[in-house]
């Protein structure tokens, strides 16, 4: 159907199109000096040492994991109320995840205290994900993880801008995970980026991409090398140039997208406020926030269905995150149902809606989506 108001969309012009141009009449399409480029500029905007492309946030978080030697017999505390990739990846490895509950309807993400009510002699990491855009409790997960001796992993797909205490989000930890697909805040269609300041890891990273070869078609290209050893088991984790060069054409805009992101949920706090029927979580939250997603989550007994199908009506696109990953067919079948385990998780997952919020919205468009909401609540 054609929205009046979208959930997402493409803050895209010349500027992109040239750039993809460009790598064209460049000829080189994979891994080459546009994608190096890219990488040093995504590295200086997070404050990361290291800084990797790859094809998609799931190779990143994937990467992440083996590069951290995670496997059988390891396990791996992660979200629910996150993307199904969080949880895949730490299955990949052939380790086992395992469900920890957010902080409060308020509050989306992992809560440090449940985080620490799953360590047990087991566990080798957890994978923390910055919520819509919201950081993490971040120096008491940091505080947890150092005194049990776990990685941090952090899914910080939803995050590139964020920060906390003067920190951006992805540097916290051992290694940070971004996602540049079609609907984040960088958006390159499929791409991803790895980050960490440590200089170990990143040596395996860099390898481990690409199928665990010493040298690149690039290096051979330019002369450095005439052959390669494979070291590692790696992947073809690839990025290519054209989502590359998107990348840093998005790059440049995303400073600025992000603070529309922040005005534009700020005013839909001023409308929304004191509406019954529903609360907007994070209002209180710490640190600056990329402002991904506009989630609320609705009184309980309010019908979301009804909602939903009133806001459609009305032309305004909205949709849920996230349904609870350890709800989902395949994880009861592969760990068993675990109904109650992750209770404001649970929580979140039958009650959230996500509202539109992108840069190319203005302030009428949230007026509009408020009042929608309102009626919509009231019918």
């Amino acid at each position: 159907m054609k929205w009046r108001i979208t959930l997402a969309d493409l803050d895209y012009d010349d500027r992109e199109i040239d750039a993809v141009v460009d790598v064209l009449r460049s000829k080189w399409l994979t891994m080459g000096k546009v994608t190096q480029r890219f990488e040093g500029q995504f590295a200086d905007c997070v404050g990361a040492k290291h800084a990797f492309a790859v094809a998609n946030c799931t190779a990143a978080l994937h990467l992440a994991l083996a590069v951290l030697d995670i496997g059988p017999g390891d396990e791996v505390i992660v979200p629910s109320l996150s993307f199904v990739a969080t949880a895949n990846a730490v299955l990949y490895t052939g380790a086992t995840p395992v469900f920890a509950d957010i902080a409060s309807l308020d509050d989306l993400t992992l809560s440090p205290g449940d985080i620490e009510r799953h360590v047990n002699e087991h566990t080798r990491a957890v994978i923390v994900m910055h919520y819509g855009g919201y950081s993490c409790a971040m120096e008491e997960i940091v505080e947890i993880a150092r005194r049990h001796n776990v990685a941090i992993v952090e899914d910080a797909a939803h995050a590139p801008g964020t920060a906390l205490a003067g920190k951006m989000a992805g540097t916290f930890g051992d290694i940070g995970c971004f996602s540049f697909f079609s609907n984040k805040n960088l958006a390159t269609g499929e791409g991803g980026m790895v980050v960490t300041d440590r200089d170990d890891l990143s040596d395996r990273l860099r390898i481990m991409r690409s199928h665990g070869m010493t040298t690149l078609t690039w290096d051979r290209h330019h002369g450095h090398a005439h052959s390669y050893d494979v070291v590692d088991l790696g992947y073809n984790y690839r990025i290519d140039e054209i989502r590359s060069a998107l990348g840093l054409a998005q790059l440049d805009k995303l400073a600025q997208n992000n603070v529309r992101r922040r005005e534009l949920t700020a005013e839909y706090r001023r409308l929304l406020a004191g509406v019954p029927g529903f609360a907007m979580p994070f209002g209180k939250h710490p640190g600056t926030s990329a402002c991904h997603l506009a989630p609320v989550i609705l009184d309980e007994g309010v019908d979301r269905h009804a909602v939903f199908e009133r806001l459609r009506d009305q032309g305004i696109q909205t949709s849920i995150h996230y349904p609870p990953i350890h709800q989902f067919s395949y994880y009861q079948r592969r760990l068993g149902s675990q109904r109650g385990l992750v209770p404001l998780t649970e929580a979140a997952g039958r009650r959230e809606i996500t509202l539109p919020l992108h840069p190319g919205m203005d302030v009428d468009d949230v007026t509009t989506v408020a009042d929608a909401l309102c009626s919509a609540l009231q019918a």
